[in-house]
């Protein structure tokens, strides 16, 4: 548990620069959750870190914008009735949501056009359809 986070094969986040923070769990654990403090939120500044470049750094910005707070992600993990659990919870789920922030955008698409055979095929289909209703009408 305690060390860096490993986001990538090249980049990982020293456990420094990560901030936690526990309190009590609202969700299962009946009597238990009482005593212990099993709700974790663990924060990361996202626009402080050097751990990322500048390319990384902006990437996750723009991407992660809406979930930014003074440019500090926060993520709370509560669904089990350890704490341990819920910190692995939420290392996971930061280090999943660092991974698609950074990762590079996705190739353009390349337009491609119908192949001729596809588009008879399609305008053959219509004018059958087309036919099929036509000679439904009363009018015909």
């Amino acid at each position: 548990m305690p060390g860096p986070l490993q986001i990538s094969g090249s980049v990982s986040v020293p456990e420094a620069e990560l901030n936690w923070r526990f309190s009590r769990s609202s969700g299962p654990g009946g009597q238990g959750v009482n005593t212990t403090d099993s709700r974790v939120e663990l924060s990361f500044d996202v626009a402080a870190t050097e751990v990322f470049g500048p390319v990384f750094k902006a990437r996750a910005l723009e991407r992660l914008g809406s979930r930014l707070v003074n440019g500090v992600i926060t993520i709370a993990a509560s669904e089990f009735r350890s704490q341990l659990r819920n910190r692995e919870a939420a290392e996971m789920r930061l280090a999943q949501i660092l991974r698609e922030a950074i990762a590079p955008p996705p190739k353009k698409r390349r337009p491609t056009k119908p192949s001729r055979g596809a588009v008879e095929r399609r305008i053959a289909a219509k004018k059958q359809r087309s036919d099929l209703k036509r000679l439904r009408r009363d009018d015909h």
